[in-house]
């Protein structure tokens, strides 16, 4: 094969890989703006603020649950997100969640962000089958609790996986969560006194 040959075969390699790669990074979206809660639908009367460039929830003086829903819905994704508890840190991420108006009664599944030894990662069912799948005493430890920690969900089809500071926690297939759609949702956990800061809310639909 001759020089210009090679070239052009190189030329056509690159602009193949830097399409795939733009391709992949245009796929990805920013849940969160860093400025307000656009995009977002508070459900409750808990506290759903921006400070600092960080989206912060916070139990309010009705001490009830609250969540914090995107106006998108989303199936099939891959969602990173960048938690700080505060004294109780007792909270959630739901995925294919459904809010009724004026409710805070969720259908969906969550994925568990709570206190030292509470299962963070884990997955269970609100009004439903409780939980699906709970962390090991082994995999307790990889929470940093009153630091940041990175949360990551992948939801595709009937399988989910969770990932906490790189460490995987769970790997479930079911069929019932195969079979909804809906909200990404923060969770406020009833009984007060619970604080948590988000940053970094990047999903990418698969």
């Amino acid at each position: 094969m001759n020089t210009i040959k090679l070239r052009n075969l190189f030329f056509i390699t690159a602009c193949c890989t830097f399409l795939a790669f733009s391709s992949f990074a245009q796929k990805k979206e920013k849940l969160f703006n860093g400025k307000d809660l656009k995009g977002w639908k508070v459900y409750g009367t808990e506290k759903w603020y921006v400070e600092k460039g960080e989206l912060v929830c916070e139990s309010g003086p009705d001490k009830g649950y609250g969540y914090l829903a995107t106006e998108k819905t989303y199936k099939n994704f891959e969602l990173s997100v960048d938690f700080k508890q505060g004294a109780n840190g007792n909270s959630g991420v739901f995925i294919r969640s459904n809010i009724a108006e004026g409710s805070t009664k969720i259908s969906g599944w969550q994925v568990e962000v709570a206190p030292p030894n509470h299962d963070t990662g884990g997955i269970y069912e609100s009004y439903g089958r409780g939980w699906l799948i709970q962390i090991p005493d082994d995999k307790e430890g990889f929470l940093k609790f009153g630091e940041w920690n990175t949360l990551k969900i992948r939801a595709e089809g009937s399988r989910v996986q969770t990932w906490l500071n790189g460490h995987e926690m769970v790997d479930l297939t079911d069929e019932k969560i195969g079979a909804g759609n809906g909200s990404i949702a923060l969770q406020i956990h009833d009984g007060g006194g619970i604080k948590v800061n988000w940053k970094n809310l990047v999903i990418r639909p698969l």
